[in-house]
């Protein structure tokens, strides 16, 4: 299944995408695409639900993010090799972990606000991962059982808050809007390999980024092994997996986002989206 939410921001409704890419209201189902319906087992009921049956969304309403409730948004870096690279910095030996604000989460089509005092703001197209079972101490072969499904992330960063300030590089990544999230949950049975997935993403219309999960260092199921080492990981939490080379930090010389840029990205079966770039103040 391809879940969305829709509707004006903190009014969300959620939804299911049918065979002729229409929404169809959940909303007569379902709470919401958050807590205890992300588990598999209610994951596996919904898609029992004939589309046909439910309602028509008719026009074109705002698309939010793709999932609800979230209490974590985890993130790794460093996770493609030539990311690393191009960043001037060694593979890790281990995933490289830091927290984005779930404050910054924003629907995948909302405009982007480049913070006060920003000079580098830059892009990141990655995978995220949204839990959908608690998972604490899992071993790597029973990982995925505790994935509800996948979707787009846009990791946007403010190098600058990031790197040259003190502190680690939560502050460069936890900016309103920083987050935008979807536009489709994919549910994991859709996607047969997470680790081969191509993704792109263009700035006013040029070409960035254009990689595949294949390059990451550590895949999704090592991933939520090793998270669920350290904390609890519950429904509803995303685990943005890192971003392969084209940032804006990595050129020569740097290139990084101003008033008025579009932003367009996207995962193979997960959907694409289109962001413009504004001033906050």
């Amino acid at each position: 299944m391809k879940l969305v939410r829709f509707g004006d921001a903190g009014a969300e409704k959620p939804g299911l995408i049918d065979a002729d890419g229409e929404i169809r209201d959940l909303s007569g189902v379902i709470a919401d695409i958050a807590g205890e319906h992300l588990h598999p087992d209610a994951l596996t009921a919904l898609s029992r639900t004939d589309p046909q049956s439910l309602p028509l969304v008719s026009g074109k309403p705002r698309i939010g993010p793709c999932v609800a409730g979230t209490g974590k948004f985890i993130c790794i870096g460093l996770n493609y090799a030539d990311h690393a690279a191009e960043s001037g910095m060694e593979v890790p030996s281990e995933p490289v972990i830091f927290m984005k604000a779930s404050s910054a989460i924003a629907g995948p089509d909302d405009d982007v606000l480049i913070p006060r005092g920003s000079e580098k703001t830059d892009w990141e197209v990655e995978l995220g991962v949204v839990i959908g079972k608690p998972a604490k101490y899992v071993a790597e072969a029973d990982a995925m059982d505790h994935v509800a499904g996948y979707c787009v992330t846009h990791d946007v960063s403010e190098r600058a808050f990031q790197a040259e300030r003190q502190g680690q590089w939560t502050k460069g990544k936890s900016c309103d809007t920083f987050g935008p999230v979807g536009p489709w949950l994919v549910t994991r049975d859709e996607i047969a390999d997470p680790q081969n997935l191509g993704m792109w993403l263009k700035v006013n219309g040029e070409t960035m980024q254009d990689g595949s999960t294949r390059t990451m260092v550590y895949g999704v199921a090592h991933l939520v092994a090793y998270l669920s080492q350290f904390m609890s990981l519950l429904p509803g939490d995303i685990i943005s997996t890192g971003t392969p080379p084209g940032v804006g930090m990595g050129m020569k010389p740097p290139r990084y986002l101003r008033d008025g840029d579009v932003v367009e990205l996207g995962i193979e079966g997960l959907g694409s989206q289109r962001q413009t770039f504004h001033a906050d103040g």
